[in-house]
């Protein structure tokens, strides 16, 4: 018999928010730097001496005795580092990125120790062949299965001279992902461009113009200032026929974190991840050599979908060899028509392309970007989605009134059928200083059965950095969102709804958790599907002016757009992936110096892309989904599990030839029952099976894309 652990909180720690929230929300906005250590230390002993009584000789290695209560504590710390880690993410400040910075070494040293562990290893190999472990539930089987691979993928049969030095490579790499994220965000936020001459800013939109005029005013400064986040940094680059701007933009923005970063660095080369890069490269490397894989890449396989280094290579070559016809065909439109009709004789540049794109498709299909822009007001996009979701998945999406961590951020609950709470989450939907760029989803708390037979919620966070809403003539206007940001968002509500709609109790496999990585992206790009649908636009648009929804031939114009340039959009995708791939699976990192990860990448795109390359471009210096992001030896998977969506979507065009209507409530139950609410309890192999009922096929993907 063995006693389980009890926690009584101590007096200093009653109103640490970081720890009195038990198993409710995190009161954000009360959470302060000097909260972190005291919170972290508490939560991490706690932690430890769970796994101190797990390895008891005494402890029963059952489900009950060993499993949930190990998995209770460790999800109490994992839940709290996780509000700290979204706070850096979404709210950063020096104060807070020291007290991340200070307790990230020793969470990453628990964590490391933990999948060291060799007793606790033998728990759980104990467990899984005792004859009570026919008895656990699917999903239970499946949790100790991974859990015995992440025992030995995190060292825990090697040798306890080799333990400390593995356990050391973990905390480096945390340290340095950290770093990597710290420069890109500094370069990122660092840059500010006045123009105070409005006549420089001819071909710009209002909005755009409107939204600098905006950060100029907020800065103290008079006139128009730009900066480098993507809702500033590509409407210059799009629309500005002022080609000294575009330049000027576009060579800071490229240089960003590099070597070549001009002045406004201050001479900050501490931002320069160029080292970064090979320290991260050489540590995987070593790490995978002392687990006996041959590469990183190898490593990476071990809870993916694709069986081999050889099968994603050959993958990702094949694919670009579809598709470098097109793109080859895109690139010489595009160059004839810069040269003809914009009379850039010399050659386009690198900052001419997206300027040339907007105007060639402006030509092509009579309708810009900004105009179409014009129709897609958040809150209406908002009630469109929702829309998508109640109907294919009956539940109810209301407005929450959870604690946050800004003004602008909202939250949501998701009822079923029965009007019961089954999930939260949130919506943190535009651009701002100390946020970090780009869209996602992230856990923030996981389904589960309790000890005490209760139901553990889901919440998720998804985050956007779309451009906020702006004055204009001391107007505030309600703020309307691009197409390609419509798509954005329904990406990122996929991931949500694989993360809040799962049934699985277990929380090592309920929603997202458990999910083979090369798979975890179908639900995603499935629902970005909905955004070329005109019975889904039709009723999520509203002119911000007119509140007119979308014509009918504008949207018939956008469809006959939406391949427009996707060959040599599809090159680009690849050669990022290949470019991670091979950087982990054939790079030669023991003699790797300066450049090397630069001129790897440059390799593989003068290999495989169309488009010449800009001899300053660095941008594999804030390619934070490889180096900070968790996509190391992944970045295929999108690729990849873009063939199992398309193919998945297929079914409801089949479904809407027979109902006419792709939100086809029959097929949208089936998808969420074989797919989003499995989460990671089966292989995504046999579930994608469960729903299409055979083999995925690259046909669907081809078509959509029209590289057929």
């Amino acid at each position: 018999m063995t006693t389980s652990l009890s926690r009584v909180l101590p007096a200093e720690l009653q109103n640490n928010p970081l720890v009195n929230f038990g198993r409710g929300i995190a009161a954000y906005s009360e959470v302060k730097p000097e909260h972190i250590a005291p919170a972290i230390e508490y939560l991490l002993k706690h932690a430890q001496d769970a796994v101190e009584l797990a390895v008891n000789p005494n402890t029963a290695s059952t489900w009950n005795m060993l499993a949930e209560p190990l998995e209770d504590a460790t999800e109490s710390l994992g839940r709290s580092w996780g509000v700290i880690s979204h706070l850096n993410s979404v709210a950063d400040t020096p104060e807070l990125r020291v007290a991340y910075g200070e307790m990230l070494p020793k969470v990453t040293a628990f964590f490391s120790s933990l999948g060291q562990n060799l007793e606790l290893y033998k728990k759980f190999k104990e467990l899984s062949k005792a004859s009570d472990f026919s008895k656990l539930s699917a999903a239970q089987k499946k949790v100790i299965e991974n859990s015995l691979r992440d025992f030995r993928l995190g060292g825990a049969e090697l040798s306890d001279a080799d333990k400390p030095r593995f356990a050391q490579i973990q905390d480096e790499q945390a340290t340095l992902g950290k770093a990597f994220s710290d420069h890109v965000l500094d370069a990122t936020d660092g840059f500010v461009h006045l123009v105070t001459d409005k006549a420089d800013l001819v071909g710009m939109p209002e909005d755009a113009i409107a939204a600098a005029a905006d950060t100029a005013q907020q800065k103290n400064l008079q006139g128009w200032a730009f900066t480098l986040h993507f809702p500033s940094y590509y409407p210059v680059m799009q629309y500005s026929e002022n080609r000294a701007l575009r330049r000027l933009m576009y060579e800071t923005y490229v240089t960003r974190a590099s070597e070549l970063a001009p002045q406004y660095a201050n001479g900050k080369l501490d931002w320069d991840n160029t080292q970064n890069m090979l320290e991260q490269l050489r540590l995987r490397d070593e790490e995978a050599r002392m687990l006996g894989f041959k590469n990183y890449a190898a490593l990476s396989l071990a809870p993916k979908m694709a069986s081999s280094v050889e099968e994603v290579d050959s993958f990702l070559t094949n694919f670009a060899q579809k598709a470098k016809p097109f793109a080859l065909k895109d690139w010489q439109e595009l160059s004839e028509f810069a040269k003809t009709e914009l009379s850039i004789i010399d050659g386009l540049e690198p900052w001419d392309v997206a300027f040339a794109s907007e105007r060639l498709k402006q030509e092509r299909y009579s309708f810009s970007e900004n105009e179409l822009k014009q129709y897609f007001p958040l809150p209406k996009v908002l009630d469109g989605l929702f829309q998508v979701i109640q109907t294919l998945f009956g539940v109810k999406i209301e407005a929450a009134d959870l604690p946050t961590w800004h003004a602008d951020v909202q939250s949501f609950s998701v009822k079923n059928a029965k009007g019961n709470i089954v999930a939260y989450f949130y919506l943190d939907p535009y651009a701002r200083p100390g946020k970090r760029g780009g869209a996602w989803m992230d856990d923030a708390r996981g389904r589960r059965v309790l000890p005490n037979g209760e139901i553990q919620v889901p919440v998720a966070y998804l985050v956007c950095n779309f451009a906020p809403p702006v004055k204009v003539d001391g107007v505030l206007r309600q703020p309307t969102i691009t197409h390609d940001d419509v798509i954005t968002l329904f990406h990122e509500s996929g991931h949500g709804l694989h993360h809040l709609l799962t049934q699985v109790s277990a929380l090592g496999v309920s929603g997202i958790n458990g999910v083979e990585w090369d798979a975890v992206e179908l639900p995603s790009q499935f629902m970005e599907n909905f955004c070329w649908e005109w019975e889904v636009l039709e009723k999520m648009t509203a002119h911000a002016e007119t509140g007119q929804p979308l014509p009918r031939e504008l949207f018939e114009k956008i469809l006959a757009a939406k391949n427009f340039q996707n060959g040599y959009m599809t090159l680009r995708q690849i050669v990022m992936s290949l470019t991670d791939w091979r950087l982990h699976a054939s790079f030669d990192v023991k003699n790797a110096k300066g450049q090397a990860v630069l001129d790897l990448s440059r390799a593989i795109a003068d290999q495989f892309n169309v488009i010449p390359q800009a001899a300053i471009s660095r941008w594999i210096n804030t390619f934070s989904h490889i180096f900070a992001g968790g996509y190391a030896a992944g970045y295929y998977s999108y690729k990849w599990a873009e063939v199992l969506s398309a193919d998945v979507y297929s079914a409801f065009e089949e479904a809407a030839k027979l109902t006419g209507s792709v939100l086809d409530e029959k097929t949208g139950t089936r998808y969420r029952e074989e797919i989003l609410e499995v989460g990671g309890s089966r292989p995504a192999a046999e579930s994608f099976k469960a729903f299409r009922g055979r083999e995925p096929s690259i046909d669907a993907l081809l078509r959509h894309g029209g590289l057929a």
